[in-house]
């Protein structure tokens, strides 16, 4: 179990009273939106309606697809979120270093993500994507894309798929700058 510092005790606290969910839900939330870099999450908890995923700039799935106003509410909360742990680093314990799985010289991601044995980091000043299928590491140039959004199929033959300002685009049409 993960735990607060007494800062971030109060932030739940006040977002629960403000969003309408219980502070227990709004501790899950917060661990997974500072796991997701504070711009994307992917929670399950009975509160957001179970499975779902959030990312900044309006992407917001929660399980029960057809309540408009829980998506409403789990993207403000979400939101509420993003900018708190923006703004203060005073919420969560300091955590340990972290070894980043992908290459170094592509610095700090815009987004990551996991799903199975599958987990993507996407540099967007670099134009590159990692994406790690069970202990390879792929780079892929982006091109021109401008990433806003994952999914990965789920099942044998599942692919990752990306949405970009040209719409759904698969990773193999990517060239693919570096493998380790």
């Amino acid at each position: 179990m993960q735990h607060l510092t007494d800062a971030g005790q109060q932030a739940v606290q006040q977002l629960a009273a403000r969003h309408g969910f219980s502070p227990e839900a709004v501790t899950h939330m917060l661990w997974a939106v500072s796991n997701g870099g504070g711009t994307m999450a992917q929670f399950s908890h009975w509160e957001f309606g179970g499975y779902g995923q959030w990312m900044l700039g309006g992407m917001t799935m929660v399980g029960d697809m057809f309540n408009h106003q829980l998506k409403g509410r789990v993207d403000s909360l979400c939101s509420a979120l993003g900018q708190l742990l923006a703004s203060r680093s005073d919420l969560v314990p300091p955590a340990q270093a972290a070894v980043n799985w992908w290459p170094a010289a592509l610095g700090s991601p815009n987004a990551t993500g996991a799903q199975n044995s599958t987990r993507y980091a996407y540099f967007a000043h670099s134009r590159r994507l990692a994406v790690d299928t069970g202990g390879t590491v792929w780079v892929y140039d982006t091109l021109d894309h401008q990433i806003g959004g994952f999914s990965q199929q789920q099942g044998t033959g599942s692919g990752i798929t990306f949405t970009s300002q040209y719409g759904t685009v698969d990773l193999g049409s990517l060239p693919v700058v570096q493998r380790q």
